[in-house]
């Protein structure tokens, strides 16, 4: 599970954040009860090389002999698959495992499954454990965890909250435990998780590559010793890190010792309620973080630092509470509600005989961190003739789909067949069988009975009789917004309503886990704003500092959007697109004839088989309808910009997307 040298952790300070996220990783080995660690940062910042190095220092286990899930000799699991156990049975010590989450990993691969062709043709009850089984006591580590399948980041926090993990399939339930330490890490530039999948992980760190020329340079120099000699360079820290596990075996034991007094206990709720953070996850978490903190220190009662430190860690990535909000925390504001409240109370007052260390309980797994990834670039002046115009109000939009059934990453937005989602059919497995369709598989065995020679109840199965149910749930798409930016939308203050529609749109695709891309055209030309990326945030703060004036080359928007479609579909050929055209369906360049040139590059995206809707934005008491007659060319709906809401009746979006 681990390969036999690690980098060491100690190398790595000179990454900014690094220092966090070393005292993070230590804590949650002090109590994984913290509930893990969320790691955010830009690319090639040593993010993976820290999690991995962990994993050297964490305590060996004792466990029983031969049991795949790692039963303790000592606290023996009633429900193991592979029991029942005897207490006085043999028993082994082993390092911690390290196991790997990969993005690509099935339902199945984590959390174990039955293995039904085995049950239904030879009788035998076979279940195959998961990488929640193998990681259960070890350290579960996901790289990308913010590209990783809603459904799998769902049932992985599940079990690292309730210390147990589930498998109810085909009539069969199993249950074991599953305690691990969780560390995720991510760049935000490739997205963002949800909130509420933030909160689940204990604490967050930021981390970033140094400025300092000294310190870039001594990573280089690091790393390129490592790469030499891998053995004599983990030598040269092995005693620091066996003096690590050490202080963390110590801490670990003087953990159920520490005195948390109701005075700092009050403490915390008071910071939790100064920011405003939605439920008492922060609270728990913080008053762990603070509890192993203190035993990390070697002391036995909690105090004001303690708490300040912890807050640190767990409090910036649940200030998020939308995902065009900047994960953060405003440190001045911490010291405040610190202060006020020590103002009232003595941290001390109740001595060590205050609140018991809440650490025996399984931990919830919170989440993230601060990051300026979503925060708006600096706005440019605008040129003469130019303007910028501040966004509306953002509204709950209809949904907007691709036509037909495709077979893309799983999502929320248009039909697609999938691994979840409602039953539509069965069809012969071509591997492995995987999740069978029972009724299916039964009617394909009952004819052959009689030759098969059946005289008692049970039925005679064959791999040929298997069938495999076939679902259809929802997929994401690529939405690439092409946007007019041109003079003619600037005009009576329209420009601020298409921005409150594009950024509505924006919500959407995030809550439906989209890519979205946005191309603008304004001027003589088109470019690309914010090639396709899974960053919701990113593109709604290029939206905002979007520059308009100018005149409208339309056609130049559409074979740009055309381009862009092109790459990805070499990129991701299972991605669908829906191209979302926000224009008044004007069209003007030097020279002229741009309209006729637009309806032409509509009609090739059309026969490309492009799907795309046209949201018109003409106003005023006369309409040229030229939106529409842009949505006839590119085989799409038209949507006035008022229709977009989720509360009107646009029968030309109930029409295209099928939606009620």
């Amino acid at each position: 599970m681990r390969s036999a040298v690690t980098a060491p952790i100690f190398p790595l300070s000179a990454v900014v954040g690094m220092d966090d996220l070393r005292l993070a990783l230590v804590l949650n080995a002090v109590s994984p009860a913290i509930g893990g660690v969320l790691v955010r940062g830009e690319k090639g910042t040593a993010k993976s090389t820290a999690v991995r190095a962990l994993a050297a220092v964490l305590p060996a286990v004792e466990v029983v002999s031969g049991c795949r899930f790692s039963c303790d000799p000592a606290d023996i699991d009633p429900d193991c698959p592979d029991g029942p156990h005897d207490f006085a049975g043999p028993r082994e010590s082993r390092p911690a495992r390290l196991v790997e989450l990969p993005v690509g990993a099935s339902e199945d691969r984590l959390v174990g499954a039955l293995d039904i062709e085995r049950a239904l043709a030879e009788g035998v009850k076979a279940y195959e454990p998961g990488l929640l089984a193998a990681a259960h006591r070890g350290l579960l580590y996901v790289d990308e965890v913010n590209l990783l399948g809603d459904h799998l980041v769902d049932l992985l926090l599940d079990a690292a909250a309730l210390g147990m993990s589930y498998v109810e399939r085909e009539g069969v339930s199993i249950r074991h435990r599953s305690r691990f330490l969780l560390v995720g890490t991510m760049n935000p530039e490739e997205g963002e998780l949800r909130p509420q999948l933030l909160d689940r992980f204990g604490l967050t760190v930021e981390v970033a590559a140094p400025r300092e020329v000294d310190a870039r340079a001594e990573v280089v120099r690091r790393r390129l010793s490592f790469d030499a000699d891998p053995t004599s360079f983990a030598a040269g820290f092995s005693a620091a890190e066996s003096e690590l596990a050490s202080r963390i075996l110590t801490a670990r034991e003087l953990l159920a010792q520490v005195a948390l007094p109701d005075a700092v206990l009050r403490q915390i709720a008071s910071v939790c309620a100064s920011f405003e953070v939605d439920g008492l996850r922060a609270d728990i978490v913080i008053a762990r973080t603070a509890v192993a903190h203190t035993a990390w220190e070697g002391r036995s009662v909690v105090d004001g630092d303690d708490v300040r430190m912890a807050a640190r860690l767990a409090l910036p990535h649940r200030r998020r509470r939308n995902p065009f909000d900047a994960p953060g925390l405003d440190e001045e504001q911490l010291d405040n509600a610190l202060d006020d409240h020590s103002n009232d109370d003595d941290p001390h007052d109740d001595g060590p005989g205050g609140a018991p260390a809440p650490q025996d309980s399984p931990a919830p797994a919170d989440s993230s961190s601060p990051t300026d990834s979503g925060s708006a670039p600096e706005r440019p002046m605008p040129a003469p003739g130019e303007s910028f115009a501040a966004p509306t109000d953002t509204f709950r939009t209809r949904r907007l789909e691709v036509p037909g059934v495709g077979s893309g990453a799983a999502g929320r937005r248009s039909r697609a067949k999938t691994d979840v989602g409602r039953v539509t059919g069965s069809s012969r497995p071509t591997g492995k069988a995987g999740r069978l369709h029972l009724v299916s598989t039964m009617i394909a065995a009952a004819p052959q009975q009689k030759a098969r020679g059946r005289t008692s109840a049970g039925l005679i199965l064959r791999r040929q009789d298997l069938r495999l149910a076939r679902r259809e749930g929802r997929e994401s798409n690529l939405v690439l917004f092409v946007v007019d930016a041109s003079g003619s939308m600037a005009a009576r203050s329209r420009m601020g309503a298409v921005k409150g529609a594009v950024l509505s749109l924006l919500l959407d695709a995030y809550q439906r886990r989209d890519k979205v891309g946005l191309v603008t055209f304004r001027g003589d030309s088109a470019e690309l704003a914010l090639p396709p990326t899974s960053s919701v945030d990113t593109a709604a703060a290029r939206l905002t500092v979007l520059r308009t004036g100018g005149r409208t080359p339309l056609a130049a928007g559409l074979l740009r959007a055309r381009e862009v479609l092109r790459v990805e579909r070499l990129r991701d050929p299972r991605r669908r697109a829906l191209m979302v055209v926000v224009t008044d369906g004007r069209a003007t360049r030097r020279g002229g004839g741009d309209l006729e040139d637009a309806y032409r590059t509509a009609a090739l995206l059309a026969a490309e088989g492009t799907a795309a809707v046209v949201v018109d934005c003409e106003s005023g008491p006369v309409r040229l309808g030229l939106a529409g007659k842009l949505a006839m060319a590119l085989g799409g709906p038209a949507v006035r910009l008022e229709e977009l809401a989720a509360d009107t009746l646009a029968a030309s979006v109930r029409t295209f997307t099928g939606a009620a």
